[in-house]
Parts: C-alpha cells; structure tokens; sequence
C-alpha cells in the first residue's frame, strides 16, 4: 500500500539546519494537506508545521521563522528545512499526508498516512 518514507535527519550542533525530507510512494492520486509533527522523549506529539494541496502554510509558535515547510506535487514530496536549531528541537520527526490512492482495485480516498520518524538531535 501507500507508504511515507522520511530521510536527512541525524545530529547538528545548535544554531546549525537540517532538512527533512518525506516522499510519497507511487499510485497516489492526490495528496491534500501534508505535514510535519515530532515527539520528544516523555512527551506528546506534536504539530511542527503543515501545507495544504494550494501551498498554504501553518507552523507552531516555537518554529516559526525558523523552519520552512515546502512541497513538490511533481515528486509527491514534502521538506521541512529547519534552521537555527535548537536543543529543544530534539525528538522524532513524522511525516503525515491526507491523500487518495488505488489499491488492489479498491479507491482509498483522503486517508491519514503517517511516517516511520526520523530522529533529529540537537547538541553540542
């Protein structure tokens, strides 16, 4: 079935960037809203940043001007470009998407597919 595959995580010193990337895989029909969410250790998930399928963008209070949230609807591929890092960045970053596919001669319309995470760490 459909899958989300996320890479470019790994471990930055503060103050330095990173970027997220998180491809759709094929026989998607369409893809609505995308977006990014992460989880730290002992705490909740939470919401990062999203865009909808016209580019409109959303970011929590703690990234904004920060982080950057981009898409590629040739490639079926959202960025999540995160600058100025900090500490409290650290946790688990998950993709999500609401998209339409086929499967096995089945519709699947506007399903809520998530990430495997990839880890970010901030430290120096």
């Amino acid at each position: 079935q459909v899958r989300l595959v996320e890479s470019g995580g790994g471990l930055v010193q503060p103050g330095g960037s990173l970027r997220l990337s998180c491809a759709a895989s094929e026989n998607i029909d369409s893809i609505n809203t995308m977006g990014w969410y992460r989880q730290a250790p002992g705490k909740p998930r939470e919401l990062v940043g999203a865009v909808d399928s016209g580019g409109i963008t959303g970011y929590a209070d703690s990234v904004k001007g920060r982080f950057t949230i981009s898409r590629d609807n040739a490639k079926n591929t959202v960025y999540l470009q995160m600058n100025s890092l900090k500490p409290e960045d650290t946790a688990v970053y998950y993709c999500n998407a609401f998209l339409s596919y086929q499967f096995e001669g089945r519709y699947y319309g506007n399903q809520n597919v998530w990430g495997q995470g990839t880890q970010v760490t901030v430290s120096s």
